[in-house]
């Protein structure tokens, strides 16, 4: 059968054809696999120094050419971070809920989800300009709570998709099991589906709380920066991916070293909540 199989053109011909694929989609992944090494390798170089600094985490951001850490930014990002995933958080599960348990085949819903893919995908600085226009704008001062409610902005689509879609996959006849012993509806997806479904659901939290630790753009337009240490929501609130964007166009090479410092301690925390996720996702399956 072999020797059949090498005489056959049609059979050298697909062998030719997998092999060159294979080389290509090894080339390829060898090819992304070298810029994440490339860029995790030169944030680690640059902002090691200042990760294994302990002023970077108590310090306030100093003046040109003083001794300073990051500890505001941190503290301010912490906050605005925690206060948009909380405000998101439950609005992106009930919308997940009413599409998955209650809506699953109108066209309201469909709608629903058709929206909710436009704004997963939309730009974040466009985020921040709708914030910026519907609150800074008419209370006339930036804030941190304006940049919370910009960072919730995207966290309600990234739960909404997760949600609605872990949810889809749990069995119906636990949903037939639970309503054919006299579970109402909204028993039945408190008790069974959000149970079977947990894991899905926190690990979409996860993702979104990744996404947002990262973003500047939303920010420049609603919580601006601080350089001193604030926790008011009313007021501007600094927050390290704005640092980290001032720090790195300054000439100063204190400020540099902050901002790749600043980078570096992102990318980790990012890294490690995606690793969270995974883990959580390799739990259930």
């Amino acid at each position: 059968m072999s020797a059949v199989r090498a005489t056959n053109p049609v059979y050298r011909w697909r062998r030719r054809v997998n092999a060159a694929l294979l080389a290509v989609s090894g080339f390829a992944l060898a090819f992304g696999l070298f810029w994440l090494a490339w860029i995790l390798g030169t944030l680690l170089l640059e902002g090691g120094e200042a990760l294994l600094r302990a002023t970077l985490y108590y310090k306030m951001t100093p003046p040109p050419g003083g001794d300073g850490g990051l500890a505001n930014a941190i503290v301010g990002s912490l906050i605005m971070v925690g206060v948009g995933t909380l405000i998101g958080t439950p609005v992106g599960i009930l919308a997940g809920t009413y599409l998955a348990e209650y809506g699953r085949r109108s066209r309201f819903a469909d709608a629903t989800r058709f929206l909710n893919d436009v704004l997963l995908s939309a730009p974040s600085i466009v985020i921040g300009l709708f914030v910026y226009s519907v609150y800074v704008a008419r209370v006339k001062h930036f804030s941190g709570f304006a940049g919370a409610l910009a960072l919730a902005l995207l966290v309600i689509p990234v739960v909404v998709r997760t949600t609605d879609d872990m949810l889809k996959l749990v069995p119906n006849s636990l949903r037939e099991a639970a309503v054919a012993l006299g579970c109402p509806t909204w028993k039945m997806v408190l008790s069974v589906a959000y149970r079977a479904a947990r894991a899905g659901i926190l690990t979409g939290i996860l993702l979104a709380v990744a996404r947002i630790s990262g973003e500047t753009a939303p920010l420049l337009f609603t919580a601006l920066n601080n350089q001193f240490w604030s926790t008011a929501l009313d007021k501007p609130m600094a927050n390290l991916p704005v640092v980290i964007f001032q720090f790195a166009m300054s000439p100063y090479a204190d400020w540099q070293r902050l901002a790749w410092g600043g980078a570096a301690l992102i990318t980790l925390a990012v890294l490690a909540l995606n690793i969270l996720a995974r883990a959580l996702v390799r739990r259930t399956a």
